[in-house]
């Protein structure tokens, strides 16, 4: 397996990412080969943990207006980069990314540094990665908050994601920042466009962000019955979980459906509906935060 890493000169234009890095080495359970995840931990290390999961094509940076918050409130926040994005090592074949892959890759991230308690915020394929971990570790979570996100077991794919799905396999360009920028309701500046752009200095670090639209599991898809299995944890989670979509985003509106009710956490939670599009934290930080503060503080009585 070929492994990039994205220069650290790459990131030096970022000005609005004030966050001390951080890295941990895991071994890749088919090859044995080390991959270097990068994550931000910010607020008091004895605080009780927020952890936040981007998806598909951001990285940590997404989380950057609601980071400072969190940890002013007293929770410690970790932001990690999914294997393939940000500042973490990207594999250059899109063949040496599978779903359960990611779910290991994180799985071992999470338990190398012996995280309890957590508060799971995710969105996009930080839920789809994020439930599946609380699914397979249900006793080092405390609470989740979704927004535009899910847990897909089959079924057809929407249109808007099938669309979406064939621009990522087939467009000899994708940019993605202005793919970002696209998700969003507020527009991004150029500044911020190129800080998305940053760890993928050319096509060859793209093979993650490509893939990803294919792995979903829709109809077909191999990853299926262990999302099924998944969906089995859900069904009788009785720990606090929230659903927080926005009221702009094409592919994931209205999917809180498919949790409340279903989920025995989600009774009697606050839902909410967020302001914005896809990329909720861009368009609606604020909002954001405070559906995590909801759920973080009731752990806190406890």
């Amino acid at each position: 397996m070929e492994i990039l890493r994205t220069p650290d000169a790459a990131f030096a234009g970022i000005d609005d990412f004030p966050f001390e890095p951080h890295y941990l080495d895991i071994v890749d359970a088919r090859t044995g080969q080390p991959l270097r995840i990068h994550y931000i931990d910010e607020g008091p290390r004895e605080g009780r943990i927020v952890l936040m999961m981007h998806g598909e094509p951001s990285w940590s940076y997404l989380y950057r207006h609601m980071i400072g918050p969190l940890a002013a409130a007293g929770y410690r926040v970790l932001a990690p980069d999914l294997i393939g994005f940000g500042k973490s090592d990207k594999p250059a074949a899109k063949s040496d990314y599978t779903y359960a892959r990611h779910v290991g890759w994180m799985r071992q991230w999470i338990e190398a540094l012996e995280l309890g308690g957590i508060t799971l915020a995710c969105q996009d394929w930080g839920s789809l990665i994020g439930l599946r971990l609380v699914a397979a570790m249900p006793e080092r979570f405390a609470g989740v908050v979704l927004s535009n996100g899910g847990l897909p077991e089959g079924g057809p794919a929407p249109r808007a994601f099938a669309i979406w799905r064939a621009f990522s396999q087939w467009s000899p360009f994708f940019p993605i920042g202005k793919i970002i920028a696209k998700g969003t309701k507020r527009g991004l500046s150029d500044a911020e466009i190129a800080a998305y752009d940053a760890p993928f200095p050319d096509a060859r670090y793209k093979a993650g962000a490509r893939i990803f639209p294919s792995l979903v599991p829709f109809a077909g898809n191999l990853a299926v019955p262990d999302q099924r299995e998944a969906w089995k944890v859900f069904e009788t989670w009785d720990k606090p979980f929230l659903c927080a979509f926005s009221d702009g985003d094409p592919i994931t509106r209205g999917g809180e459906s498919r949790f409340i009710g279903r989920v025995p956490g989600t009774a009697g939670q606050p839902h909410r509906t967020l302001s914005g599009g896809h990329f909720i934290q861009e368009d609606d930080p604020q909002g954001f935060v405070g559906a995590i503060l909801e759920i973080a503080r009731q752990g806190d009585t406890k």
